[in-house]
């Protein structure tokens, strides 16, 4: 038990070395960091469909619907970044850039800068 075969997704331990445990205990502390902002962005997207907001319904759905959708692409890419990020471990290579990040911190940013227009 342990080896590559065993364990998936083979892509990212299909190769390299084993990484300290501690990197990839970090590793996966910060999906799950990710995957509890993911929660929170859904959770934020149904309030905001079912709270009775000053805007027109067509707004707030358009605004649930970016919570949402924000909330879905996060936990996908909590997923990419933990699996790019334990493979670059194994492999002794930078770890890859978090670009991704930025654009979902954009949708964020417009949601709540929608919400303070409406509130």
């Amino acid at each position: 038990m342990g080896q590559a075969e065993d364990r998936w997704p083979r892509w990212v331990y299909d190769e390299g070395d084993e990484p300290d445990p501690r990197f990839s205990f970090a590793n996966e502390r910060t999906f799950l960091a990710w995957i509890r902002t993911a929660l929170a962005l859904v959770a934020a997207g149904v309030a905001v469909d079912v709270i009775d907001l000053d805007a027109s319904p067509a707004l707030q759905r358009a605004l649930a619907s970016v919570l949402v959708v924000a909330g879905l692409a996060c936990a996908v890419l909590a997923w990419v970044r933990w699996a790019r990020s334990e493979r670059a471990m194994r492999r002794g290579i930078p770890l890859p850039s978090g670009g991704a990040a930025a654009a979902l911190a954009g949708a964020v940013v417009v949601a709540a800068g929608v919400l303070v227009l409406v509130l």
